[in-house]
């Protein structure tokens, strides 16, 4: 019998997965992922539940549960260093160069699918599986059936073969259905909501949870169209390129994006209407590539953020190891630190880093 770990997070995606896994014949071993410690990083104040227990610690008792009802051992390892390391320390310099980092992307790289691979290994896994709406066909990464929850964008920094054995038990199914069988079950994950804030940090106060890391920078909020000082913001890393919601700038009915900032001046763009000119790009430049096909295609589409719409796209390889990524139909809001991914339809191809935004060929001087 073959042996496979699973990431148990102590959610319903996990959970099912497991009970799948355990159908199809496989010895199955939980191991759950403890990557943060408030105490021990020095954050104050950090979130509870309803039941006054940290939100990490009340989804290990969660998986707990889940695994004592299948009769699956649940092991508990503390990967916070390599966390602290390789995942949170560069969302940290991410933000102080004024760009949008996506933690959870590292972490899959660095953590989920490498020291996590490392310790199921430990175990004795003959494979290791995780939740995630994804699936692996002929050596390649293939979209989610759910196309809502699909989350391979957030797989497209993981090297290829780390993929080699690894399954993804809830690929193929929805949402609803991951949902039914844990009410079928009985399972306490089963009507428990997804999990919605940073990778393993959890849901909390974004601007305070910061705080304890990053001091506050105050500065002068400016319309650019108008070159007018309209109000002030709480530190440039609070915001991200395309942000609506949260400015707290009044006297104007338009709708207000964030369009830019400078950080020598620590000043924050803004612009008024959702058509504004400003918030449009028609390429991008992508570095820290992790390409998985050998053939370097020229077309395909993208995604700039999760849950965006494909994107036609022309790719331009560079000698320098970096792509041009051109859509001259232009697209709204592409933001400096998000990953850009490639796809030829079902298949994620891999994906990079965004480097640097362009208008027309010309570098974006608020960006």
């Amino acid at each position: 019998m073959k042996k496979v770990v699973i990431g148990m997070s102590g959610g319903v995606d996990s959970s099912v997965a497991a009970i799948i896994l355990q159908k199809q014949g496989y010895e199955v071993i939980g191991l759950f992922m403890r990557n943060w410690d408030s105490l021990a990083d020095g954050e104050l104040n950090g979130p509870t539940t309803d039941s006054g227990i940290c939100p990490q610690e009340e989804d290990y008792l969660d998986a707990k549960s889940v695994c004592d009802k299948l009769g699956i051992p649940l092991h508990r390892k503390d990967f916070i260093k390599e966390y602290w390391n390789y995942v949170f320390t560069y969302f940290l310099d991410e933000l102080k160069k004024g760009r949008t980092p996506n933690p959870d992307i590292m972490c899959n790289k660095y953590i989920k699918f490498d020291a996590f691979l490392e310790e199921a290994k430990k175990l004795g896994a003959d494979y290791i599986a995780t939740g995630h709406y994804a699936r692996i066909k002929d050596g390649k990464l293939l979209r989610g059936v759910d196309s809502n929850k699909d989350q391979t964008y957030f797989l497209s920094q993981v090297p290829k073969e780390q993929f080699q054995n690894v399954l993804f038990p809830i690929g193929d199914m929805e949402k609803k259905e991951v949902r039914k069988i844990a009410e079928e079950y009985d399972l306490i994950t089963a009507k428990k909501k997804d999990s919605t804030g940073i990778c393993f940090i959890g849901e909390r106060n974004f601007k305070n949870f910061l705080k304890n890391y990053l001091p506050n920078q105050p500065g002068d909020v400016v319309d650019i169209d108008t070159n007018e000082v309209i109000g002030k913001h709480i530190g440039l890393m609070n915001y991200t390129i395309g942000q609506r919601k949260g400015l707290n700038i009044g006297g104007t009915k338009d709708k207000m994006f964030v369009v830019g900032k400078n950080l020598e001046k620590n000043i924050l763009y803004i612009c008024l209407g959702e058509d504004n000119d400003y918030l449009i790009s028609t390429s991008c430049l992508v570095d820290n590539l992790n390409y998985w096909e050998e053939e370097k295609i020229t077309k395909c589409t993208a995604k700039f953020r999760y849950r965006q719409e494909d994107v036609p796209v022309e790719l331009e390889w560079l000698e320098n190891g970096e792509v041009l990524v051109k859509y001259p139909q232009g697209v709204k809001s592409v933001t400096p630190g998000q990953a850009c991914v490639f796809y030829d339809k079902e298949v994620c191809l891999g994906g990079g880093i965004i480097k640097e935004v362009r208008k027309n060929n010309q570098k974006l001087w608020y960006l």
